[in-house]
């Protein structure tokens, strides 16, 4: 009995285990860079809330459109005139004394009023002013968005480039570890059968020592890139995540790329979001100008009362009494002690505050599409070179293994190739994510990323 106990026991434990398995199996996630991007345009906080600016934007514009339309109001009134008014008229009407008054009242208890009344914009240029400014407002509105959106796919491009450089340096990291593991086990051997000194096995150790630490380290870097890159997709860190592009699609360099033609700085975001800026400034100085032309407007009002001694308002038998008036109204402006002048200056200096900073913009986006060229070209020369390093470091550490082999090499010198393999991977590595960097910084500056 408690054997088969024991062994349910056991099954249960292998049960549990293989449904956490595949429980995390299903929890994790996996992306290419383009679903990673995806994912992070329909996520990330910034973006979801530069999509709901730009609905605001567009019920905004509709409000506005909404003015020019007729308006139309209804009202109904009841009144219970609980003490009539009182009304003083001279007395003397009634054969009293002149100069005296005598009090009297008119009207009913009950009395009650039902109106309809409707306006139009017949002309106003401040009306069809704001419509156009709401129009521009819109697209500001959404180029706004693109350039939220623009600086969220520069994030995660970069954070996914750093947890694939990582995670490829981890992996080279756990092979040399592998290789230091099986040196180190060799010198114990060869110690143990009297072919070295105890000094050498201590070498191999150390050596070994500091491949566990550089995982440990490596480890936790892929750790904080990965908790990044979540992050600025807008996932849940706590979430397990893999990454389905390998670093081989992205270790070629592009030749194909021209950083030798002039920056197009009219395709950055900055610089259209600027555009509509100026279009504004132009659309206000206008609405001040054109504020000195009339405005006219067109009304109606139909209305109907009804008086009763008693509560009977909605008596069909009784009558209602008409009243229907139409009209039209001139606005004219005639003098505003030169509020408007003045207002026309400010926005003229503000129109020239905006060139400035148009042409500040162009200066830094030559500054930045330059830099980001000259980083670029030197991202590629510094990953052929390590690249070349690491082919001489291998050859370096194979050869001085052989010759220790051979006796006529040192322990030491396998220690010195082995710490310089392991540089030019990491150097290497380090180039790598340089050289992805440098093709974001380059799209970004040239306004290719949309």
């Amino acid at each position: 009995m408690t054997k088969k106990i024991s062994l349910l026991m056991h099954l249960f434990v292998a049960l549990l285990f293989i449904s956490r398995s595949w429980a995390q199996a299903d929890a994790t996630k996996s992306f290419t860079l383009k679903e990673a991007l995806d994912y992070a345009l329909k996520n990330n906080v910034n973006n979801l809330n530069a999509s709901l600016d730009d609905q605001i934007a567009k019920s905004y514009n509709k409000e506005i459109r909404g003015i020019g339309f007729p308006q139309i109001n209804g009202s109904f009134d009841v009144k219970d005139f609980v003490e009539i008014p009182t009304s003083l008229i001279p007395a003397e009407f009634f054969g009293g004394a002149p100069g005296s008054y005598a009090p009297v009242k008119f009207g009913t208890q009950y009395n009650s009023a039902a109106s309809l009344t409707a306006s139009q914009i017949v002309f106003s240029s401040d009306y069809f002013l704001a419509l156009k400014a709401s129009k521009t407002l819109l697209e500001l509105s959404k180029k706004s968005g693109d350039r939220t959106r623009i600086e969220t796919q520069v994030a995660v491009m970069k954070a996914y480039y750093a947890v694939l450089v990582f995670r490829e340096n981890l992996k080279l990291l756990n092979t040399d570890l592998e290789r230091q593991k099986t040196y180190y086990d060799q010198m114990k051997a060869y110690n143990e059968n009297g072919m070295n000194d105890k000094t050498d096995v201590e070498v191999a150790e150390l050596s070994y020592n500091n491949a566990l630490a550089s995982i440990e380290s490596q480890q936790r870097l892929v750790q904080l890139t990965e908790f990044s890159l979540k992050f600025q997709m807008g996932m849940d860190i706590n979430t397990p995540i893999q990454l389905s592009d390998s670093i081989s699609l992205f270790d070629n360099v592009n030749e194909n790329i021209k950083v030798d033609t002039k920056a197009n700085f009219s395709n950055r975001i900055e610089y259209q979001l600027l555009e509509n800026q100026r279009k504004l400034n132009h659309l206000e100085l206008k609405r001040y100008r054109l504020s000195y032309l009339p405005s006219i407007g067109a009304y109606g009002s139909a209305s109907a009362a009804a008086q009763r001694s008693k509560f009977d308002i909605f008596d069909t038998n009784k009558g209602w009494y008409p009243t229907v008036v139409i009209g039209a109204t001139l606005n004219l402006p005639i003098f505003d002690g030169f509020q408007k002048h003045f207002k026309i200056q400010q926005t003229k200096l503000k129109i020239q505050k905006t060139e400035n900073t148009i042409k500040s913009f162009e200066s830094i986006a030559d500054l930045e599409a330059s830099y980001a060229r000259a980083n670029y070209q030197k991202s590629i020369n510094n990953l052929r070179l390590q690249k070349k390093n690491i082919a001489l470091a291998e050859s370096v550490y194979n050869s001085s293994r052989t010759k220790y082999i051979e006796g006529v090499g040192s322990n030491l010198e396998i220690v010195n190739a082995e710490t310089m393999l392991r540089a030019a991977h990491t150097a290497y590595y380090g180039a790598l994510f340089d050289y992805l960097n440098s093709l974001v910084d380059w799209d970004k500056a040239n306004g290719n990323i949309k």
